[in-house]
């Protein structure tokens, strides 16, 4: 007959052979301090930004924005750089064409700059990031992207999109936050369509 010792003992031991044994952590990808701040505002808008929304709407000047819960792709790049640095993408775009409107696409045939809608069109913010000489050379593959990096890329061959470059790994590359269609994400995305820019501000 086992006494009380024994007994516990041997649930101890049989307890300890019952544990999970834990995944390995992913160790994320080295980022700047600064890297890291911009991730992390981008990061925040996932859950709150839950649906894809590119109406027109008339926004205050400067700082204006759409409700948190919608936006469009551009909505989480002009975000994240207003929550980390307070840059404000939709104020410096708006100077910049009042500046060089010729530069800029011609698209949508506006005759003058709209502060409500051109720095929410990724034509705009790389013809933006281009003048202010933002631009890198594209990568021969995933693993040549830095955490912070923003992304621009061509969908079902006409469509336009931007991102930006996680801390996390993916498969093939590092993950991208990003809103295609469902709001806000963290995922493994990056190659899925032809990268037309890349693109790196304020990170230094």
């Amino acid at each position: 007959m086992l006494d009380r010792r024994s007994l516990l003992l041997g649930m101890g031991v049989s307890l300890a052979g019952c544990r999970a044994v834990s995944a390995p952590a992913i160790q994320p990808l080295a980022a700047t301090l600064r890297a890291a701040r911009l991730i992390a505002a981008a990061r925040t808008q996932v859950g709150q930004t839950v649906r894809y929304d590119s109406a027109y709407t008339t926004l205050p000047f400067p700082n204006g924005d759409v409700p948190r819960g919608k936006g469009v792709c551009t909505d989480v790049v002009i975000r994240a750089y207003r929550d980390a640095f307070a840059l404000d993408l939709q104020a410096l775009v708006n100077a910049d064409m009042r500046a060089a409107f010729d530069d800029y696409p011609r698209r949508w045939g506006l005759s003058a700059p709209d502060r409500n809608i051109d720095h929410r069109r990724v034509p705009n913010l790389r013809t933006w990031f281009a003048r202010h000489h933002l631009a890198l050379a594209i990568p021969r593959d995933g693993w040549g992207w830095q955490p912070g990096d923003i992304f621009t890329s061509a969908v079902a061959g006409t469509g336009t999109h931007i991102g930006i470059v996680s801390d996390r790994r993916g498969a093939r590359s590092p993950l991208i936050v990003h809103n295609i269609g469902s709001g806000a994400r963290e995922e493994d995305a990056l190659l899925d369509w032809p990268i037309t820019g890349r693109y790196r501000w304020s990170l230094s």
